[in-house]
């Protein structure tokens, strides 16, 4: 692979972003890539907005993915999208968790979550929108909701050749492995084949 590919993920402080990142990262170096990785942390450690960016490629010189170079953003909470959209390439695709966690100025009551956030990057991008909440609480326990993702975000980026559950094995906890595997795998069928990046 000459070309090298642009992940961007972002969402809010505790919510699992650097883990995903850790996991694409370890499986992409496996199969041979070049991969470099950068950590981008708000204010606040949790509740803070938080971003991950992962390139790989034959050879990859620098972690940061520029505006409109994102091959592929992974929005973990809704609004977050919102803010780094601009660093979606032209031809570029979104995978936006619907869940909403509200920001301080939100929670205080100075300003209201805002409406129609998803219908609007629909607009403006290919999206796949995944309800990874409430996948990840059929599992039984909403801290997966992050592996879903992962496993949405591998089926979109036609990145299903990598043994990822090898590596989700070595990455979490012993006793976390089979709900993170089984949170993997509904994420990959969340996204249809018609909706796979070439």
């Amino acid at each position: 692979m000459k070309n090298t590919k642009n992940i961007l993920l972002v969402g809010v402080g505790g919510q699992g972003t650097i883990l995903v990142s850790k996991i694409l990262s370890t499986g992409l170096v496996e199969a041979g890539y070049d991969v470099k990785m950068s950590e981008i942390h708000g204010m606040a450690q949790r509740g803070g907005s938080v971003s991950t960016q992962v390139r790989y490629g034959e050879k990859v010189y620098s972690p940061i993915i520029g505006l409109g170079e994102a091959d592929i953003l992974v929005s973990f909470e809704t609004m977050e999208t919102l803010r780094w959209l601009d660093h979606l390439k032209p031809e570029g695709i979104v995978v936006i968790n619907d869940y909403e966690i509200p920001s301080a100025p939100i929670l205080m009551g100075k300003v209201e979550y805002p409406e129609g956030i998803i219908e609007m990057i629909q607009e403006k991008a290919e999206t796949r929108v995944i309800k990874a909440g409430d996948i990840a609480e059929e599992i039984g326990n909403p801290k997966v909701m992050n592996v879903v993702l992962l496993g949405a975000l591998v089926k979109s980026m036609n990145l299903m050749d990598i043994d990822w559950e090898e590596v989700i094995k070595a990455s979490v906890k012993e006793e976390f492995v089979d709900m993170n595997i089984k949170a993997f795998r509904a994420g990959v069928e969340s996204v249809a084949y018609e909706e796979v990046k070439s």
